[in-house]
């Protein structure tokens, strides 16, 4: 009995503007205009599915050959091959292959018929099987030509990685769910420039992706062994790596390396890891008598260092180790004796701390800890390298306030590394932990940032390795001279501010309207939309590219070189702070000077809107923000943000109870006169400068407080003379 054919794959109005190589709007027009147009065959109202097939006929028919690049279209044949149940994993090793062939043959593989094409391909998997050998069997269906074709392509045309890349997105993305979590390239980088000299042979116990052994390799490492619990994990980290480093010899494999270590006999030059943290089931009561605990048996709640003493148990003598750890276990009771023992023996060497957003979880300042295993017979070490960077944040985001983005935050990837200096982090982490190890019982350091601690005072009652509290300048590292210059600075600029602010706000731009509050006609920004007086915009996350409001949702993927503009960056008139990586594969508008910024939740202090000047344009949209981009031949941009920003009609326009949410095209707008709108437009664009200047002075005021404190409890500073004889004759008045 013949097979009913099988249903066409369904795209959604987004994957269509890819495919066409044209914006949403233009799809939006082409569902309007052409009765031909294919209808919906799925989804729902507000974000309907349309046949695949019925779609490239309607193109064809009038000449729109597919314009989507090749990781584009690959985009779209993975996600249509996971609605009938694919997964991605089983393509990896393809990617492996198709990397080592050449275009023309790659060409002529995309080119097969489909039986052929799978035929072709079920070979490929079987040649790099060969170089993964605890790669699962894999086969390959008639079903999964167009995906096939559309891996060969990308491939072909864009490279192993980027294919990697796409389709890492889809299954292999870091998540808190699963545990895997992306290392920055620039932490990567930090942690293998930590290991001194060239590691040739050199392990990651929990490699996920494989970012810190690529990072090894790009440093010389030759022999780069991985170890991860999700097998679909240890083949993406294999894949990248023999992608990424084709001279070095790559062993990873799939289980638990602290229940079922793959390396038993393993002594590696370094080791690199960032494991995961807070587990509880990670094998206390069966491991109570591993040979690997030389230091103590952690605790259930320390699985942390569990993942220290395996790290230490596979180095040679002499061999270092970096890891990435939270900095509760630098303190917590549960750890003492285990981290006393490491101190003693001389095994830790240096405590790093991070700022927050270094890495996930982005809410807390982890720390990388470099260890050492002793050698037998080999020097005694009397101290310990303490070094918080968390400092280097601050001088970061500074750089990215008011005036705009630093270059370094445009420029680099990883974890909300947007916001952070890596070159000033890394600059100082590299340069103690150098000077340091060259010489530790000369090593100076630097009050408040670097220190080197004596084993003898951190084995007290607690032994607490927090960074923090052993940097820390005392009184005595305080020069009175310097801090008072600084003091001076401080109170200059709080004086300049204040000024500047008092002008500000003394400035007469408005008068009553008479007897009662002016009433107008408005529109809803949806209406002005359709009206053509302003275009809705809005970042689109995948798997949801519905319509939104009449507006059009078209934009571009996210790029590591270009910064995020989020809701608190609107809430603390920042420059765009966002990590390009936290979009994954949401369409993102780039910012243009004139566009208006909304915040998509009504909650938290600051204002609600903004409009988007020379430091914001070129910035990705975050997913929390409305973009409404107005014609400035009928609409002021200043005096649209006022009105769509007021309280009154951002309470109108919101939904929900705890959280509430700005749906923006309810948002109402007066219609008024070009000429008049920019009357309000010059006012908004004051209140916006006043609040600007008031947040100022602010941050000012509270810095010149905390160093005038500071200096007076600590004896650096006197009070002064004349301030108390004349609180003593009653005189408060200012000098």
């Amino acid at each position: 009995m013949p097979q009913p054919p099988a249903p066409s794959a369904q795209v959604t109005a987004a994957e269509i503007s890819r495919i066409a190589g044209v914006t949403r709007a233009t799809v939006s027009n082409w569902r309007r205009r052409h009765d031909d147009f294919p209808a919906p065959s799925g989804g729902t109202d507000s974000s309907p599915l349309y046949d695949l097939e019925s779609v490239r006929a309607w193109l064809a028919s009038r000449g729109h050959v597919s314009a989507a690049n090749p990781s584009e279209e690959l985009r779209t044949t993975l996600r249509l091959r996971a609605q009938s149940g694919g997964g991605m994993s089983d393509l990896l090793l393809l990617v492996l292959a198709a990397a080592g062939r050449s275009p023309e043959e790659l060409t002529a593989a995309a080119q097969l018929p489909d039986p052929d094409l799978v035929t072709h391909a079920q070979r490929d998997v079987a040649t790099a099987a060969d170089a993964v050998p605890s790669a699962d069997a894999v086969h390959f269906k008639a079903d999964d030509a167009a995906v096939l074709r559309a891996l060969y392509a990308c491939v072909r045309d864009e490279g192993g990685q980027a294919a990697l890349g796409v389709l890492a997105e889809r299954e292999l993305e870091d998540s808190a769910a699963s545990g895997a979590y992306l290392t920055p390239a620039p932490l990567a980088d930090l942690l293998a420039r930590l290991i001194p000299g060239s590691p040739s042979r050199v392990l990651d116990p929990a490699c996920g992706g494989g970012t810190l052994l690529a990072a090894a390799a790009r440093r010389g490492a030759r022999e780069l062994y991985g170890q991860d619990n999700l097998p679909v994990q240890a083949l993406r980290s294999a894949v990248s790596l023999m992608l990424t480093a084709p001279e070095a010899e790559v062993t990873v494999r799939a289980a638990d390396s602290l229940r079922a270590d793959a390396f038993p006999d393993l002594l590696a030059d370094a080791v690199l890891c960032n494991p995961p943290y807070g587990v509880r089931d990670w094998g206390h009561d069966e491991l109570a008598y591993d040979p690997r605990w030389a230091y103590g048996v952690p605790a259930r709640a320390e699985s942390e260092l569990a993942w220290v003493q395996h790290a230490l148990a596979h180095l040679a003598p002499g061999g270092h180790a970096a890891l990435l750890l939270p900095p509760a276990m630098a303190a917590r009771a549960s750890g003492r004796r285990v981290r006393a023992e490491l101190v003693r023996s001389g095994a830790l060497r240096a405590v790093i701390a991070l700022p927050v957003g270094a890495s996930v979880p982005l809410h807390v300042g982890l720390q990388v800890w470099v260890l050492q295993r002793p050698e037998p017979g080999g020097p005694e070490r009397k101290s310990v390298l303490f070094v918080d960077t968390a400092a280097d944040a601050a001088a970061g985001t500074t750089a990215a306030g008011r005036g705009g983005t630093s270059a370094t935050a445009r420029t680099r990837g990883g974890s909300r590394s947007a916001s952070l200096d890596w070159e000033r982090i890394t600059t100082h982490a590299l340069g103690a932990w150098r000077a340091f190890s060259e010489n530790p019982d000369t090593f100076e350091g630097e009050p408040g940032v670097a220190h080197a601690v004596g084993v003898v005072d951190l084995l007290d009652d607690v032994v607490d390795l927090t960074p923090a509290r052993l940097v820390r300048r005392t009184r005595v590292e305080v020069d009175p001279a310097e801090l008072s210059a600084e003091v001076d600075a401080a109170r200059r600029g709080l004086v300049g501010v204040a000024k500047s602010l008092a002008r500000t706000a003394g400035r007469e731009g408005w008068s009553a309207v008479g007897a009662s509050a002016r009433e107008w006609r408005t529109a809803t920004a949806s209406d002005l939309a359709r009206g053509g007086a302003l275009t809705l915009l809005r970042t689109v996350p995948e798997g949801a590219r519905g319509r939104a409001d009449g507006g059009d949702g078209g934009g571009e993927r996210p790029d590591a070189a270009r910064a995020v503009l989020t809701g608190s960056d609107i809430a603390r008139g920042s420059g765009p702070t966002g990590d390009p990586a936290e979009l994954r594969g949401d369409t993102a508008p780039v910012i243009a000077v004139g566009d208006v910024l909304v915040r998509a939740v009504a909650s938290g202090d600051g204002p609600m809107s903004r409009v988007a000047g020379e430091e914001d344009a070129g910035a990705l949209l975050g997913p929390h923000v409305h973009l409404f981009r107005p014609d400035p031949k009928r609409l002021d941009a200043w005096f649209l943000a006022g009105f769509l920003g007021a309280e009154e009609n951002i309470a109108g326009a919101s939904t929900g109870s705890t959280v509430l949410t700005v749906s923006p095209g309810r948002l109402r707008v007066p219609l008024l006169p070009l000429e008049e709108q920019r009357r309000y437009g010059d006012a908004f664009r004051h209140v916006h400068e006043l609040r600007a200047e008031a947040r100022r002075a602010t941050r000012l005021a509270e810095e010149t407080a905390r160093l005038l404190a500071g200096g007076l409890t600590g004896g650096q500073l006197l009070p002064s003379r004349e301030t108390a004889e004349a609180r003593s004759r009653g005189d408060d008045s200012p000098h």
